[in-house]
């Protein structure tokens, strides 16, 4: 037996009115990962998802506070594990491909392995999706940096430092953002391997939205701008305050070095109003700097407290 044969290995479905499809998900990842446990953390569902996933052999739990983010912050707080797959339970993922995802976070001593989606149906994986997540992903590369090609996949493998690290503060569809931000933010190794992705089974219907539930990862994108780069958030605040300003400012200052004048007392006002608030947020985002540096620190404290994947690995490979 391999040392990752005797690792602990969780597989976590959030799952919320999935009766058609969530049985045959815990039964491939069964099959796929014979030696992992299969949690089916359900979200209020109204239909049969419960009873169908205990019947398949899922442990079923209940989280009551409505959205992935949320089921996902219980899934990550309340299951001890050394490796964590995540797959939505709507059948789209490749369960075979589990195993090499798996393989790839060991082998190379990764904290996050996302599961790039290939898709061969038009119907899988919409076109109005597929730029949606384009522009998404590149938005948040552009801010964050990163190598990511599908930030939105919902099929990830995750080390335990990585799972116990990570302080959830989505509330929907936007976790697959933070938890790319916070691999990203805290420098963890991590990679992508192209799997196989495929339409929901007849009957299942998708609950993501597609302009609302993208505006809201848009704006997680941005709070955690704010959030972990202050200093260029308000930096770029106060340079854009400062342009009006001077803007404004210019054409009055120029008539009063030739008339000894100042025209348009409302516009001189408001133009020393926007330098001080140019200062005021350049001086904001400065301090909120010194904030995240210590609050990074005690994150990355807490992740380099716990064991990396490579701990797992032996020389047998997992088969």
């Amino acid at each position: 037996m391999s040392h990752i044969d005797r690792a602990r290995i969780a597989v976590l479905i959030p799952c919320y009115n999935e009766e058609v499809a969530v049985a045959q998900v815990v039964r491939d990842f069964g099959e796929a990962l014979p030696q992992a446990l299969i949690y089916v953390f359900d979200n209020n569902s109204t239909d049969a998802t419960r009873v169908n996933a205990l019947a398949a052999g899922a442990t079923v739990r209940h989280v009551a506070r409505p959205g992935k983010g949320n089921v996902v912050r219980r899934m990550f707080a309340d299951v001890d594990a050394d490796i964590y797959v995540l797959v939505d339970g709507d059948a789209t993922y490749h369960a075979e491909s589990a195993r090499s995802l798996v393989n790839k976070l060991v082998e190379e001593n990764l904290d996050m392995v996302v599961g790039t989606r290939v898709h061969e149906h038009e119907e899988a994986y919409r076109r109005g999706h597929q730029f949606g997540n384009r522009l998404l992903t590149g938005a948040m590369t552009r801010i964050f940096g990163g190598r990511f090609t599908d930030m939105l996949s919902g099929y990830r493998v995750f080390s335990r430092r990585f799972a116990k690290s990570f302080p959830a503060m989505s509330r929907g569809f936007e976790i697959e953002t933070e938890l790319t931000i916070h691999a990203l933010e805290l420098r963890m190794p991590y990679g992508a391997l192209a799997t196989p992705y495929g339409a929901r089974p007849d009957g299942s219907t998708s609950k993501l939205s597609t302009y609302s539930d993208g505006m809201r990862i848009l704006s997680i994108i941005i709070k955690l701008f704010a959030i972990e780069r202050p200093l260029q958030f308000y930096g770029v605040l106060a340079g854009l305050l400062a342009a009006v300003a001077l803007a404004l400012g210019i054409p009055l200052f120029l008539t009063y070095l030739e008339s000894g004048l100042v025209p348009r007392f409302p516009t001189a006002i408001l133009s020393t109003g926007l330098v001080m608030l140019s200062a005021i947020s350049f001086a904001t985002g400065v301090m909120l700097e010194t904030v995240t540096i210590g609050r990074r620190e005690a994150k990355q404290l807490r992740y380099l407290a716990i064991g990396s994947p490579s701990c797992l690995s032996g020389e047998d490979e997992l088969r």
